[in-house]
């Protein structure tokens, strides 16, 4: 639109907030921590299943073990590429990797839930062998039994999401 004077000024918009601060960049470090902690979570749950897996005698196949241990290898080795993906897209600030974090998390503690059940001992047992931390397995075990919740606890809290999801324009 023109005036007797040339064209119209442009207006700025107008603050819809008057008095508010700006919108300041959310700090990292529960993002930062929870995709930390899921790589150490993610190298824990994929060395119990390899370590089996190469552990087993030359003559034995993986189809001569029961069907639930196999259940619960796979669960360890989903919930250990998950973790791995997820903690690479939290650290790419993509919100998908936050969901991939709780989602891996979930897994490991399905699997870790699992595990005991399989030679029909008890929790109490296996968390007492798991506390003694006899052997690199029991350590490995030790070492998911504390990152895991702690990764599902730090992914799920809303500062990890408001970094995620912040945008500078």
């Amino acid at each position: 639109m023109h005036g007797q004077y040339g064209p119209a000024a442009r207006q700025l918009p107008r603050d819809p907030y008057p008095g508010a601060e700006p919108s300041r960049r959310p700090g990292g470090a529960t993002a930062i921590a929870a995709g930390l902690l899921g790589l150490v979570a993610a190298v824990a749950a994929g060395y119990l299943p390899v370590t089996q897996f190469i552990d087993i005698p030359s003559g034995f196949s993986l189809g001569d073990l029961p069907r639930w241990t196999l259940v619960d290898l796979g669960g360890f080795l989903c919930a250990a590429l998950v973790l791995l993906i997820g903690s690479l897209a939290v650290f790419f600030r993509a919100v998908t990797g936050a969901v991939l974090l709780i989602l891996g998390a979930v897994l490991a503690i399905a699997a870790i839930l699992l595990e005991p059940t399989l030679d029909g001992g008890s929790y109490a047992g296996y968390f007492r062998a798991v506390s003694r931390l006899d052997g690199p397995a029991a350590i490995d075990r030790a070492v998911l039994v504390v990152t895991v919740p702690l990764v599902l606890l730090l992914t799920a809290l809303p500062p990890t999401f408001r970094h995620l999801r912040f945008r500078t324009r």
